[in-house]
């Protein structure tokens, strides 16, 4: 087990967190320990997204409902001077609908019941003996009519639809929310950290940036291979995080790699591994 201390990377939600005096984190080997978030060495083969990159789509889910439930709202009222069909206002509204239900009920729940069932495995390996376990279930929220999928990709052929109208203004665009800001947020299908190493006395210094970019992020996610796989190292809000972990006395080699966060949300690409030579 670690100590914790003030500023470590440690977050509210880490099941291996144990709260006292003094209060410290598990680690692989402890009792109870649970592998979070699970990681492998070996890339996921990655899904692909056929989403373009959208100026005027917000990057925080938060943000993402409200722009939906602002167009949602306004469209019906500018069908006329764009030329748009009621099928299609009817179409775009109920793809409004149904991605405000999922971002906004649905998935919020999702996460819930799964710290649930992480609370729930926790107790299962290291209770106090004295209760019969009840696992959770996972009942979703009321509400929501589907739709096919890919209805935010149909929505942003809808804004560019209107967007080429000969109807258009730019005050129709500020008003349904789907004109850009001149900071763009980044692709992320290319963008992610860049990570450079330096040794220290006492330690290993991960340095990295926002890369101008700060308004549409929270957060780096690091994580170590000290030759036993990727874990978790911190997830830091401060460019620049200094690894304490003890140097080991027989040379090794250390692995480093992050990834943006916003929110609780993986966003764009993992960062190069980048490694430094550390004991002996």
């Amino acid at each position: 087990m670690k100590i914790l201390h003030w500023g470590d990377g440690s977050v509210w939600g880490d099941p291996n967190l144990r709260w006292g005096n003094p209060s410290y984190r598990l680690e692989p080997g402890d009792p109870g320990y649970v592998p979070w978030p699970p990681t492998t060495q070996t890339k996921p083969k990655r899904r692909r997204s056929n989403m373009r990159r959208n100026p005027w789509w917000p990057v925080r889910v938060g943000d993402q409902v409200t722009c939906l439930g602002n167009f949602r709202t306004k469209l019906p009222g500018y069908a006329t001077p764009l030329g748009l069909a009621a099928g299609v206002v009817t179409a775009a509204v109920a793809d409004c609908d149904w991605l405000i239900y999922v971002l906004s009920e649905w998935l919020p729940t999702v996460r819930t019941f799964s710290e649930a069932c992480t609370n729930a495995t926790i107790d299962a390996q290291s209770g106090d003996g004295t209760t019969v376990l009840s696992l959770p279930t996972f009942t979703p929220p009321a509400g929501g009519t589907p739709v096919d999928t890919g209805a935010l990709n149909r929505v942003f052929d809808l804004v560019q639809t209107i967007k080429d109208s000969a109807g258009y203004t730019e005050a129709i665009g500020q008003d349904l929310g789907i004109i850009g800001s001149e900071k763009g947020a980044p692709d992320f299908t290319t963008f992610g950290p860049v990570l450079k190493i330096t040794r220290a006395p006492a330690g290993v210094t991960v340095g990295w940036d926002w890369q101008a970019k700060r308004d549409f992020l929270d957060m780096i996610e690091l994580q170590v291979d000290r030759g036993n796989g990727w874990e978790l190292l911190a997830f830091d809000t401060t460019p620049g995080y200094n690894d304490t972990a003890p140097i080991p006395a027989t040379p090794t080699k250390w692995k480093y790699r992050g990834i943006y966060r916003v929110g609780d949300q993986r966003v764009g690409q993992w960062s190069a591994e980048v490694s430094v030579n550390v004991g002996g």
